[in-house]
């Protein structure tokens, strides 16, 4: 894809270039992704997407491959681990949170069948599509992400600010945010 026409934050570092080629703003209805993208989101807070991207595979690692039940389980002594591994954002507010979120979204899994299923309903199973032009119009946040971040947060999720939740939406794909010249649209 030539790089004028891709969405300019993508940027040029190949990581983020395939990022943003391959799966941000791609319909996901899988959980586990969808729990890992969640988690990988709140761990950005505060710093700069790539950072996260470059880590991925540290958090992939450390958070037994984004099984919800299996981090739901984790303990003190996981905690410890994870403050002490160099591939993951090593801030206890944020394992702490990853723990908290696993469980909230195994709860959440078993009250609707799926995570999933409880997400997509809110936007009747299909994503938002936007009109950018311009990055400029691409807000940091909406009325939709204020929603669902109220709701994650009454259920006992963390880092999930409407802002993060935007970011999330956007990245998961019930929100299509790719500017209209952008072929990934």
């Amino acid at each position: 894809m030539p790089e004028s026409s891709r969405c300019p934050w993508a940027g040029t570092d190949p990581l983020y270039v395939a990022y943003h080629d391959e799966e941000w703003g791609v319909p996901s209805r899988d959980d586990r992704h969808l729990f890992e993208m969640l988690i990988l989101e709140g761990a950005q807070a505060g710093l700069s997407w790539i950072t996260i991207l470059r880590k991925r595979e540290g958090y992939r690692r450390a958070f037994s491959g984004f099984d919800p039940a299996k981090v739901a389980r984790f303990g003190p002594e996981d905690v410890e681990r994870l403050l002490a591994d160099p591939g993951i954002v090593r801030n206890r507010l944020k394992v702490e949170s990853a723990i908290d979120s696993a469980k909230a979204f195994v709860t959440l899994q078993k009250e609707a069948g799926s995570f999933s299923e409880w997400l997509w309903a809110f936007v009747d199973g299909q994503p938002v599509r936007s009109s950018p032009r311009e990055m400029r119009e691409v807000p940091a946040k909406t009325p939709l992400a204020e929603r669902i971040s109220k709701e994650l947060k009454k259920r006992g999720f963390r880092f999930v600010g409407p802002t993060i939740v935007y970011a999330y939406l956007q990245a998961v794909g019930v929100v299509n945010d790719h500017l209209v010249s952008c072929p990934r649209r």
